[in-house]
């Protein structure tokens, strides 16, 4: 469980976003649609904060996992679909 951040997103507004996110690369992991909800709400964390990855809380998901997401995000362009 983490902390409620003000950056975080709310349930509501999470519900409008889950599908325009890329579905997992092919061998890997199975996810589930809920677990994006704290890699998305580390990404805001960092943006709202001005902290660095490596500074994140220890209660959201690992820096290097958050920061993997929003590099494959931000290349195939997924943040600005996001952001629309």
């Amino acid at each position: 469980m983490t902390k409620n951040y003000p950056s975080n997103l709310t349930w509501e507004q999470w519900e409008l976003i889950p599908q325009l996110f890329p579905e997992a690369k092919p061998g890997g992991r199975p996810r589930t649609t809920t677990c994006m909800y704290p890699v998305v709400n580390a990404i805001l964390y960092v943006l709202c904060q001005a902290c660095t990855w490596r500074a994140l809380p220890g209660d959201l998901p690992p820096w290097s996992t958050v920061y993997g997401y929003f590099r494959r995000w931000r290349k195939d362009r997924t943040c600005l679909q996001v952001r629309s």
